[in-house]
Formats: structure tokens, C-alpha cells, sequence
């Protein structure tokens, strides 16, 4: 009963092996608390009742001190207290280390982007997991402070610039079949530390695979300029780095996309902002005009926007990678 309680009111169904645990502290003292709340509240309208003043009723003696009751309302609270401290302390260690063994998979935070990496170089933007097997995420952020939060796993974590941090987890649901993503029903990753103008955005669909459709899958992953034409892996690439959270690829031009939106674009002309000038210029979007935008994101704005955008450094996005995500811009109209 209160599982199901649980699951509707509060949070998602629980979809790893400490949900359990922390959904039942979490119940104890929402419970524990709702039940004194209606106990101090029904006793403080019965003595208002009771002893409201009005005619003819005299003020009763009372006592300055009860030892029983002195006692009672000491130890109870101490007993409770104890309890919910032992079963959080207990349950936030075993959260904390992560077992032996456990898959690694990094995760990398920035404004506004998570990036995840695999022990055989693979990359994505969305996080895809094994089922059934404990998986740690070694954490980071690139600038300011970051939090990862999965709901339906009850685990979150900050990313601290400068320092690693870490949790884990062992899946327990998968969220599909097969490698196709349309055949998934994704889990949610959510940064939960305020981190700048574009925050709300700063989400991303999670993967819970059969271990063998894992293994196809970051196989395939690990080599996408060569398991995809220059369009394809681009596309995927445009995904994975981050580049879909602030440019559109459907003519979204609102506010939601700090950037302006690229299909249709290539070869057409734009007014930008070089950096120290106060006059606009006309540049064509073509090779040259990506790759800077890519390498020196601030060295040209364009007028209407904000600089802000993150610097890829070849060791954030190789040439060839460049190349790719070229071919795909060319290719959307």
C-alpha cells in the first residue's frame, strides 16, 4: 500500500535496487510526521475546547513539573530519531561505494550538456546502461557546479568543477527491446542544481538495455564515423555533444534555443559580432564558418544572440568529428 502510495504521489516507480529502501525511509517519516502533526493538532483543539475561558469557570491548579512525562517525551523522540538515523546512515553507505567490479561509465557536465563515456571510448548524449549489472558514473563538470539526478533510480549526485565525484547503481527494469530507441520507454536524467540561464534544459532520456543488446549497442557506439555515412554520424554526433540543446533543426527560432536554427541554412548569409567590434559583418555559413564556430564559439556572434557557447577543444571533438556534423548540416533543409 504505501509502495503504491509511493509511486503516485511522490516519485516513479522504482527502477533500481536502493528505490526500495529509500522509498520506505521516506514513507516512515512522512508517516511518522503526519501522525503526530494529527495527534499535536487534535490535542491542541481539545484543550481549547476544554478549557476555553467563559462564565463561571475558575482556572484549575496545575503542575510545574511531571517526571513520567518528562521521560516519556525524551525517550520516545530518542528512540525514533535512532531508528531513522540507523537505517539512513546504513543505507547512505551502502549507496556511497560502489561495489567491486562495477561497469564505469564517466559522466561529464556542462552548461548545458551531459556527456557519458565507456571503458571502450564510445561516447552518447543520452545515458544507456546494462540491466542487472551495478554500474558506477564517475562525475565532473567542465565549469560550474552540476547535479545528477535520476528519479526512478532515487540517486543523486553534484558535479563539482575541479574534483571527481561518484555514485552508482543496479538497474533493475530494462526500458525496452533491441537497439531501435523508438522501442523504449526512456528513464529521466535531470541536472538538479540551478547552473545558469538554460538549466530547464539540462535533461536527458535514459537507456536500460538486456546486456546483450549493451553490448551491440556501445560496440556500435564506440565507432560511429565508421558504422554510419558522414550524415548519420553527424546527426548523431549533433545529438551527443550537446549541439540540439541550443540550436533547433525544425526552424524553432524562439527563445527556448539560445542559438539560431540550422536547417536550411548552409551556404545562406548571416550579420555577426566579431569580438571587440561593435560593427556587424556578413559571413556565408559554409566549412570554414562552422569549424570556427565549433573551436571559437565567441569569436562571432550572431546579432540577436548571446556568447555563452561551449568550447570544443579537439580533445571535446576530434576534426573528423567536425567533418561529420558538417555533412549533416548540409544535408537538413
Amino acid at each position: 500500500m504505501l509502495s503504491i502510495l509511493a509511486d503516485t504521489m511522490f516519485f516513479p516507480p522504482e527502477r533500481s535496487t536502493v528505490a526500495g529502501s529509500v522509498d520506505g525511509l521516506f514513507d516512515f517519516i512522512y508517516y511518522l510526521s503526519l501522525f503526530f502533526f494529527v495527534l499535536i493538532i487534535g490535542f491542541m483543539i481539545y484543550f481549547v475546547l476544554k478549557y476555553y475561558q467563559r462564565d463561571g469557570h475558575t482556572e484549575a491548579p496545575s503542575p510545574s513539573h511531571n517526571e513520567t512525562l518528562e521521560i516519556t517525551w525524551s525517550v520516545i523522540p530518542s528512540i525514533l530519531v535512532g531508528v531513522i538515523f540507523f537505517f539512513g546512515f546504513t543505507e547512505y553507505l551502502n549507496m556511497r561505494e560502489a561495489p567491486e567490479n562495477a561497469y564505469e561509465i564517466q559522466v561529464v557536465a556542462s552548461k548545458w550538456n551531459w556527456v557519458f563515456k565507456y571503458p571502450n571510448g564510445a561516447e552518447s548524449g543520452d545515458l544507456h546502461i546494462p540491466v542487472d549489472r551495478d554500474v558506477k558514473f564517475l562525475l565532473q563538470s567542465q565549469d560550474v557546479l552540476h547535479s545528477f539526478y535520476i528519479p526512478a533510480f532515487r540517486i543523486k549526485m553534484d558535479c563539482v568543477p575541479q574534483r571527481y565525484t561518484w555514485t552508482w547503481v543496479r538497474a533493475t527494469h530494462t526500458t525496452g527491446s533491441g537497439l531501435d530507441e523508438s522501442s523504449h520507454e526512456p528513464l529521466r536524467l535531470f541536472c538538479a542544481e540551478y547552473c545558469g540561464q538554460q538549466h530547464s534544459i539540462m535533461h536527458r532520456k535514459v537507456f536500460v538495455h538486456e546486456t546483450a543488446d549493451f553490448d551491440q549497442w556501445v560496440e556500435k557506439a564506440a565507432n560511429i564515423l565508421e558504422n554510419n555515412t558522414p550524415e548519420e554520424a553527424g546527426k548523431i554526433l549533433f545529438g551527443r555533444k550537446g549541439c540540439a540543446q541550443c540550436h533547433s533543426v525544425d526552424g524553432d527560432n524562439s527563445a527556448k534555443y539560445p542559438g539560431p536554427p540550422l536547417n536550411g541554412q548552409w551556404g545562406t548569409e548571416r550579420q555577426v559580432t566579431p569580438r571587440g567590434s561593435s560593427s556587424p559583418i556578413t559571413v556565408t555559413m559554409d566549412e570554414n564558418y562552422v569549424r570556427q564556430s565549433i573551436r571559437q564559439p565567441n569569436s562571432e556572434i550572431v546579432v540577436g544572440r548571446k556568447p555563452g557557447m561551449t568550447v570544443f577543444t579537439p580533445q571535446l571533438l576530434k576534426d573528423e568529428e567536425i567533418t561529420a556534423i558538417i555533412a549533416y548540416l548540409k544535408s537538413i533543409k
